[in-house]
């Protein structure tokens, strides 16, 4: 056996990719200077990433891409997205808690270990929204590095190689290659002939709705109905919430924020986590496209429902407190707020969270446990297994059920009317298989090695710490709660969930593909 793919085409073309993450460490540096903050931080970084860029491009100055090193450069540009993102993280090195009895206000708790700030950069990148900082760490960091928390999601959230075809003409040779190995979902949508163009008019669009929420908050806060969402907020907000990633620069996440607030937030979530191709269709005057959409429907369908469910369960108490600040459970408006709100977030993956549910009752964190293995929608910034996945999942369950009772019939897999391909079937449920294999296996090693070093891990905090970093989702119960950090686990264990939040956002196949492609057929 031989490897066939050409590295250096493909390094050299993440070379391109590392010059311009470089060029957005602009914005943390104009952030720090309007703040009067020590930006040498992002000066440093920002030299050191658009020097490996440039040495990597020299590698091979005419890169031609085929579907190997498609495979490749897609894989390998997220980890070192995550890698030189983490580089201001670690030049940082503020205190936050530390669970090896260093003071909070002891500098370099966290931060300055490189698994950590590793952790955190990949987490911002892959919109996963997991965080090793507590209440403490975020009073104490900069607004430049809050910020670049907030702009590495937002980057990272319809995609860093799309970006790159909608700007580069020469990326656009291979773009659909590349798109289709990055985009979230089984399947890409052409918008336009060009693929490049479609990449465009994604970026538009994803840009466009984040200026629009960014302008509603902060009209909100001038308006009077939003104290605390100044013009900072309001920007750091829209970076996370479009993406649906879930970081915010207030400790208390969204909860810290009025309920005209919360409410704004909402029908932006539920756009997060629909395909955006349907919004250009509505663009270009096919509403239609909209609402006849299955996927659509099922994800809007099954949003309402649980979140009536849950409203239900919240009125009857089961949460102790709804509000910061003292209002109680059964409240008819808190009780609708509070499940719109966290089934809006965690069904797409976003993680913001307008509660502490982790001090639910088990009904109301059952409902949103269940909720978390839902996912987005193909073609969206959501993360999870995806929509489209499960009606074909259970579309074939149904099938096969039926089929065993009458062998002679020949039953298709049908969605919105048309008949899924045997392939497509089999690609899904290899991908079903592999997130739920993935997801057991590392709740189990979860368990063990927090074990190893004396820490009683629940069953519920195992499991939701591997689906929430496997679905790129964030939060999860207990001691990671809304509220909580990822601190307190041993390095081997943040070690695996960087990997697993990668292997998440590029949705496990196209990873694993790399070790069978790239291999010669004997």
């Amino acid at each position: 056996m031989s490897f066939t793919i050409q590295w250096r085409a493909s390094l050299a073309s993440l070379g391109t990719m590392v010059k311009f993450l470089s060029i957005s460490m602009l914005v943390p540096i104009f952030v720090g200077v309007v703040y009067g903050e020590d930006i040498w931080v992002f000066l440093v970084s920002m030299a050191l990433t658009a020097a490996a860029g440039f040495a990597l491009e020299r590698l091979d100055p005419e890169p031609d891409l085929g579907p190997r090193e498609a495979l490749l450069l897609v894989s390998l540009a997220w980890t070192t997205a995550s890698i030189f993102g983490a580089i201001p993280f670690l030049l940082a090195g503020i205190g936050t808690e530390s669970t090896i009895g260093l003071s909070l206000a002891s500098p370099g708790a966290a931060f300055s270990s490189i698994v950590n700030a590793l952790f955190e950069s990949t987490s911002g990148f892959t919109t996963t929204g997991a965080t090793v900082l507590g209440e403490i760490s975020l009073e104490r960091h900069s607004h430049a590095i809050l910020i670049w928390r907030q702009l590495i999601q937002w980057l990272g959230g319809m995609g860093i190689i799309v970006l790159m075809i909608a700007i580069l003409p020469e990326l656009a040779v291979n773009g659909a290659q590349l798109m289709q190995s990055e985009a979230p979902g089984p399947d890409l949508q052409k918008l336009t002939p060009r693929i490049a163009e479609t990449a465009r008019a994604l970026w538009i669009l994803y840009f466009g709705f984040t200026v629009v929420l960014v302008a509603l908050l902060f009209g909100l806060h001038l308006a009077g109905y939003a104290p605390k969402m100044n013009l900072y907020n309001a920007v750091a907000h829209g970076f996370t919430t479009l993406p649906t990633g879930g970081f915010s620069p207030q400790a208390d996440s969204i909860a810290a924020f009025s309920a005209a607030v919360q409410w704004a937030i909402i029908p932006f979530m539920v756009v997060a986590g629909t395909n955006f191709a349907l919004f250009w269709h509505v663009l270009k005057g096919e509403a239609e496209q909209l609402y006849r959409n299955s996927e659509f429907r099922a994800y809007t369908g099954m949003i309402a429902v649980i979140t009536a469910i849950l409203a239900v369960v919240l009125f009857r108490g089961a949460a102790p407190v709804l509000e910061i600040g003292g209002a109680t459970e059964g409240l008819t408006e808190p009780s609708l707020r509070h499940a719109a709100f966290q089934i809006g977030s965690l069904l797409n993956s976003t993680g913001y969270a307008n509660a502490n549910f982790a001090e639910w009752s088990s009904a109301g964190q059952m409902i949103l446990f269940f909720a978390m293995f839902i996912g987005g929608s193909a073609g969206s910034t959501g993360g999870g297994v995806k929509v489209v996945r499960w009606l074909v999942v259970l579309k074939t369950i149904r099938r096969e059920l039926y089929t065993t009772g009458h062998p002679e019939v020949i039953e298709p897999v049908r969605l919105a009317g048309n008949v899924v391909d045997e392939d497509a079937i089999r690609g899904i449920m290899t991908f079903t298989i592999l997130y739920l294999v993935l997801f057991a296996s590392a709740a189990v090693f979860f368990s063990l090695d927090t074990a190893r070093i004396g820490i009683d891990l629940t069953v519920l905090e195992a499991l939701s710490a591997s689906l929430a970093t496997l679905g790129n989702i964030g939060p999860g119960f207990g001691r990671l709660g809304p509220f909580g950090s990822y601190l307190f686990f041993p390095d081997t264990s943040k070690l695996l969930m960087t990997g697993l939040m990668w292997l998440g956002r590029l949705e496990i196949v196209p990873v694993l593909a790399i070790f069978v492609t790239g291999l010669r057929d004997r």
